[in-house]
């Protein structure tokens, strides 16, 4: 099922990895995504570094707190060693401020809000991505 999609975009050879331990949210995402970009759902960083191993390189990671509450804010770094051109967006809900915060000081590009909505999530993936379509980059002192 395709909403509102894009031919330039569905045919971009791009690709997300979505890596979360909320299956809710890696689905979510997941669902939101894939018309318009390849997007993958991983339960954990070390599956996320198998199948980015040679040719399958992700240009965006999407990751929810849960891997950051697991890994640390660390994690962030070893995805820039592993994919340097890779983007990463977080997925934080209001009790994570604190956490979410840490993460955009640490490198992640920008943060996806829960609730989420297709707009909103379909719009910050262009964004990062350079796509048209995106949202001009503010920065703001919060999330």
């Amino acid at each position: 099922m395709q909403i509102g999609v894009e031919t330039s975009k569905a045919v971009d050879q791009r690709r997300i990895f979505v890596v979360d331990e909320d299956e809710i949210t890696r689905a979510a995402l997941q669902f939101m995504l894939h018309d318009e970009i390849e997007t993958h759902e991983l339960t954990t960083l070390a599956e996320a570094f198998e199948k980015g191993q040679d040719w399958l390189q992700p240009d965006v990671f999407i990751l929810g707190m849960s891997v950051l509450k697991a890994q640390g804010i660390e994690a962030l770094a070893e995805i820039a060693q592993r994919y340097p051109a890779a983007r990463v967006l977080i997925v934080a809900g209001p009790e994570d401020e604190e956490l979410g915060l840490a993460a955009l000081k640490a490198g992640a590009s920008g943060a996806l809000l829960k609730p989420l909505r297709i707009e909103a999530v379909r719009q910050k993936v262009d964004t990062i991505l350079g796509r048209a379509g995106g949202a001009e980059l503010i920065q703001l002192g919060g999330l």
